[in-house]
């Protein structure tokens, strides 16, 4: 059964994260003088603890900053495939294998991203105490979530066959643990604390690099020293398109935040005339498809992108054109092919003004089963998103990045209000953000009721090769039924269900208020002062 959840209002700093100790974990920073920024690096940490099995340090992650005087920047921490991960090393291979060692090849950025956002604040607190909710979690334990036991028990057959820790850290007693069991990770604890010391640059230059290294060659990853070395956060210029409502950022490729301005920017180009009905979930799909399209031509490595997104998201005209494609009562057919990716948004603010949309994720559950023995680091799959291919989108090349489902969103509205919002689960992650924030901003629903309503998800989702539309239960018959009539390949999938994602918002009044909302579909929490 779902939960019932209400706005949580403050004042002082909130903190929306898809599990509740990692809301409370930045939290406490907050009240401990702490910025938003620095409260997110808290809440990052906590959660590749407490839900490794959609997070980690040996992931990617994505921020987007906006300070109290307006400046709204970004941080991207994703990590480029291996210098050995050529196409010979694939060779025999149809595709690079999505769990195992071949799969583990590109290097790890989340740690390279923390370091940046940190390297942004006037003062900080000192990291081990921002790390400190996370490493005490890691040594006494916590208890295993439903959705973590879930996905453990399904997926474990082809994660503890890998080589590595995995079993011993998540099977320590030959079987995947259950709900309410305690999962205690003293190596990641452990590894966390060196950090906390040493400094995040150890993870690729120092000491624990090498550790990390020697790790991965033994279970046969290609990312090497070397690799670690070599890598970089950088600081794009966040997307952005211009609104009635306002502005709305998003991250700049190799994510697909084009993807979700582009859906909210062709859906009000389309016009919606009602909220909850037909009206408003066939524009938001239609302008879905239009989006795809468009980021499955173009987006990727921006190093091998030929289209910029930001020209196509500053054409007026353009959109215009793309918005004329949809049909107000008809559906284009689908499918087209989808993307994977799971992974954990969480936002926060705090009383000087400062707003924090953060994303981070090891792709897979679990990314790619490789648990590191020396260090309990899962290492991220999200190169097994390469094409093996000698050219063209995605296509696997040494130091190039793959594209990424991660996407932090951001907005600035015209009211004054700032909005940071968000949500996890690969191709929905444009779809939810489109219903979270057209329900919120354009049709005025309370911010819990936008994330709690019910949902769609245009495109396959895990487990399944099914392109159909999913929708929840909660819409009213006739929508259903309306959908289906325009052509829409309609599947109802019961009432609120994880697979439309862990979605989470804050608000940002212009008089200072707070409101946070969280997801009944999660674990999640929203903690305010």
């Amino acid at each position: 059964m779902a939960r019932v959840l209400h706005t949580v209002s403050g004042r002082s700093g909130i903190v929306t994260a898809p599990h509740h100790l990692a809301a409370q974990a930045g939290l406490d920073v907050l009240k401990d003088g702490g910025s938003a920024a620095q409260a997110t690096i808290a809440v990052a940490a906590a959660l590749a603890v407490v839900y490794p099995h959609m997070t980690g340090i040996g992931g990617d992650g994505f921020w987007l900053i906006r300070e109290a005087d307006g400046r709204v920047h970004s941080v991207h921490g994703v990590g480029g495939a291996a210098q050995a991960a050529t196409l010979d090393l694939y060779s025999g291979h149809a595709a690079v294998p999505w769990r195992g060692p071949l799969a583990a090849n590109t290097v790890a950025g989340t740690l390279s991203a923390w370091d940046a956002v940190l390297a942004t604040e006037p003062s900080s607190l000192p990291l081990v105490r921002l790390l400190a909710p996370a490493i005490a979690h890691a040594e006494a334990g916590v208890a295993v979530t439903a959705g973590h036991a879930a996905l453990a028990a399904a997926k474990g057959p082809e994660l503890r066959a890998q080589p590595g820790a995995y079993a011993q850290v998540f099977e320590p007693e030959g079987r995947p643990l259950c709900e309410g069991d305690v999962l205690r990770q003293p190596a990641l604890a452990a590894t966390l604390a060196r950090l906390g010391e040493a400094g995040l640059a150890d993870f690729y230059t120092g000491a624990l690099a090498a550790e990390v290294a020697a790790d991965l060659a033994v279970l046969g990853s290609p990312v090497s020293a070397a690799d670690l070395a070599a890598h970089r956060a950088t600081r794009p210029t966040p997307l952005q398109v211009q609104t009635g409502a306002g502005t709305l950022y998003n991250a700049a490729p190799p994510t697909q935040g084009v993807a979700s301005l582009l859906i909210l920017a062709l859906a009000e180009c389309a016009g919606i005339s009602e909220g909850e009905g037909f009206d408003h979930v066939h524009r938001l799909v239609e302008a879905t498809k239009q989006a795809f399209l468009w980021r499955d031509a173009h987006c990727g490595d921006p190093a091998y992108m030929t289209v910029a997104a930001q020209d196509l998201l500053s054409d007026g005209v353009t959109l215009d054109a793309m918005a004329a494609r949809i049909d107000p009562a008809r559906a284009l057919p689908w499918p087209q092919p989808s993307q994977w990716g799971d992974t954990c948004w969480f936002g926060a603010a705090d009383a000087q003004g400062q707003v924090v949309s953060a994303i981070q994720s090891t792709y897979f559950e679990f990314g790619s089963g490789l648990v590191l023995p020396k260090t309990g680091i899962t290492w991220q799959n999200r190169g097994a998103s390469f094409r093996l291919a000698e050219s063209g989108w995605n296509a696997l090349k040494p130091g190039r990045k793959p594209f990424h489902t991660l996407n932090p969103a951001l907005a600035e509205l015209n009211d004054g209000r700032v909005m940071a919002y968000g949500t996890m689960g690969g191709e929905g992650q444009p779809q939810t953000q489109a219903a979270v924030f057209s329900r919120h901003v354009w049709h005025g629903m309370d911010l819990q009721d936008a994330i709690s309503a019910p949902r769609w998800l245009l495109g396959r989702t895990w487990g399944e090769d099914s392109t159909t539309l999913k929708i929840e239960d909660g819409f009213a018959p006739e929508t259903y039924a309306a959908l289906a009539a325009a052509g829409h390949q309609v599947e109802r999938v019961g009432p609120l269900t994880a697979m439309m994602g862990h979605a989470g918002a804050i608000v940002r009044h212009a008089d200072g208020r707070l409101d946070g909302a969280t997801d009944p579909r999660s674990d999640g929490g929203v903690a305010a002062w």
